[in-house]
């Protein structure tokens, strides 16, 4: 198991960025697939982007590309999710979730989960 804890969260106007982060620990980093996921309010639980081990390749939802960009440090054991261009629809507490596979990651399931963090877009 690897313990995840998000922050960064908090209220923004909309145009404006936020950038998230997930600290890891417990185990090596690096041999952990990482995504973030949001949950707004009445919806279902969405993934947003995911990047692999080494950060080589990565992953966004349509709605957030060329807005969000996704980056890891591994030697700090820390993802991030970079929001730029935030709208009121982006609302939402974000997640971030690691396994080591992708294959997790992708169906939104991974083993590890952190707490969330809100993040609120004001119009």
């Amino acid at each position: 198991q690897v313990q995840l804890v998000e922050s960064g969260g908090g209220l923004v106007q909309a145009g404006g960025s936020l950038r998230l982060s997930c600290a890891a620990s417990g185990r090596t980093f690096s041999n952990y697939v990482m995504g973030w996921f949001r949950q707004a309010p009445g919806k279902e639980r969405e993934s947003v982007a995911a990047i692999s081990w080494s950060g080589d390749y990565t992953y966004y939802v349509d709605s957030v590309k060329g807005r969000f960009t996704i980056s890891r440090d591994n030697a700090k054991n820390t993802v991030y999710l970079q929001m730029n261009s935030l709208r009121p629809v982006n609302t939402a507490v974000y997640y971030c979730g690691a396994d080591h596979t992708p294959i997790t990651i992708a169906r939104m399931s991974p083993t590890n989960w952190g707490q969330g963090t809100q993040v609120t877009v004001s119009s």
